[in-house]
């Protein structure tokens, strides 16, 4: 598992680009405050960048008008909310009753032994990042791995086999 409270800082500052700045101001109309918009906005950060960096924090703060320690809070209290780099195939794997108890860990360990690939951790290629992540909501069909945020339900090892080779 990757340490949550830590933010990687860039060097370079953020700004959202042009279809995510648009995105950005057809949004905050939507919401009562604009500090409600801390969790969309760093939605968008995640889409444009694959991730949120230290650089981001400040300047959503910055565009909402609040404290970068609130935005800092919401980022870092989310498992959704990438907060390093992440491979170009993010897998994330339920870590909860019902995925534990029908084979989640058997999969993590394929994961450990077949790409040298742990939660927290990227593959030396890039392709592949691993994280366990809170209740994805799909306990009646577990176990659930989510990839680049599409759900893949009642996994097992032949199953993720198979399902890898497709992204190869």
């Amino acid at each position: 598992m990757s340490d949550r409270s830590k933010l990687i800082a860039t060097g370079k500052p953020f700004k959202f680009d042009k279809k995510y700045d648009t995105e950005f101001e057809r949004l905050v109309k939507r919401y009562p405050s604009r500090e409600s918009m801390i969790l969309p906005a760093l939605w968008l950060v995640q889409e444009q960048e694959g991730w949120v960096c230290e650089e981001a924090i400040g300047y959503v703060a910055d565009r909402i008008g609040t404290f970068a320690s609130k935005v800092y809070e919401v980022a870092t209290f989310y498992t959704m909310m990438n907060l390093h780099p992440v491979g170009k195939y993010h897998i994330c794997v339920c870590r909860t009753l019902s995925c534990w108890l029908r084979g989640k860990q058997e999969i993590v360990n394929y994961f450990r032994d077949e790409l040298n690939l742990t939660p927290g951790k990227t593959t030396e290629d890039k392709k592949f990042s691993l994280e366990e992540v809170e209740c994805l909501g799909h306990c009646g069909s577990a176990p659930v791995l989510q990839i680049n945020g599409e759900f893949y339900e009642n996994m097992d090892v032949d199953k993720v086999k198979k399902l890898l080779a497709t992204f190869k």
